[in-house]
């Protein structure tokens, strides 16, 4: 692979870190906090506000390095993070580190550690494992390891996961693999827009892999998988009908892409199982079958 080399994360370039937030002004100032005060030097905090809010530029302009990008659209998570990657990307950023307003890096010395990891295995994105905010020794999703599913940090093995990542949640980025994976796509304003990220990382053929020996500390998302067929499997049920929507709307999407075809066969077991088995609800069964139809047609329409 070509010049691959060139595009591996460097802990003497520049950092931005970007952080995505709406209307969540407290949650957002323990972030940024965490965020500005990391041991490795991060050069630019920018904020993308979806609620353009006045307190929040306040907030983030009192940051030295603070860069504060106001949206009078609601750009979801997927435009914000295109946004600030683009803007950052502007600025001359060598990398970028993701966060969000819900969540923040466990202590000071998260991206020093993510360095460091991504330069021993010469890699070109890497994640810190995603623990729950509540519950640091809880993994907030469930991790598959081999063919085990995790929901502890003490069960995972060893110090590094190779081609792995949750993506947004703490990533580290090199700007020049965003010159091979683009940024997040608009279309899909929330919900599976760091699956389909991940899905090109996966295809391009650069490194990756999450860092086993440090975390990011977000709200507990593991209720929303339900484990079936005896823990063999999981099948995400979001908790609201909007969160159902993008989620499967955009999951018929993704699973139409290149390199996910194989997921196609798998995603109508696992969700008739769980629909036609578990919930014995043959009307939710065809609901989420016509949403991930709307995706396949690349239908983005916001209903």
């Amino acid at each position: 692979m070509k010049h691959a080399h060139n595009a591996l994360l460097d802990p003497n370039g520049t950092t931005a870190a970007v952080i995505v937030t709406h209307q969540r002004a407290e949650l957002l100032r323990h972030s940024l906090n965490q965020v500005a005060g990391q041991t490795h030097p991060v050069d630019w905090v920018i904020v993308v506000d979806n609620g353009a809010e006045d307190h929040v530029r306040e907030m983030v302009t009192a940051l030295d390095n603070g860069v504060y990008l106001p949206s009078h659209t609601n750009l979801g998570g997927a435009g914000g993070f295109a946004y600030g990657f683009l803007h950052a990307l502007a600025l001359g950023a060598d990398a970028i580190w993701c966060a969000d307003d819900d969540g923040r890096p466990a202590d000071e010395h998260v991206l020093a550690e993510l360095y460091r990891v991504a330069e021993a295995h010469e890699l070109h994105e890497v994640s810190p494992i995603v623990a729950n905010i509540d519950a640091p020794e809880k993994l907030a999703f469930p991790l598959r390891q081999g063919t085990v599913w995790h929901r502890r940090v003490d069960e995972l093995e060893g110090d590094f996961l190779p081609q792995y990542a949750s993506l947004f949640n703490g990533a580290l980025i090199s700007a020049k693999a965003m010159e091979r994976i683009g940024v997040p796509d608009y279309r899909l304003f929330i919900r599976g827009d760091e699956v389909e990220y991940h899905r090109r990382l996966a295809q391009s053929g650069l490194k990756y892999g999450t860092a086993l020996t440090t975390s990011y500390l977000h709200p507990d998302g593991s209720g929303e998988f339900h484990p079936i067929m005896g823990g063999r499997a999981h099948a995400q049920w979001p908790d609201n009908p909007t969160k159902r929507y993008f989620t499967y709307r955009n999951r018929g999407y993704i699973i139409n892409q290149r390199g996910m075809k194989k997921m196609q066969l798998q995603e109508v077991v696992r969700f008739g199982w769980f629909f036609l088995i578990e919930r014995k609800n043959p009307r939710e069964f065809f609901q989420w079958l016509k949403l991930l139809r709307r995706g396949a047609r690349e239908d983005f329409r916001r209903s």
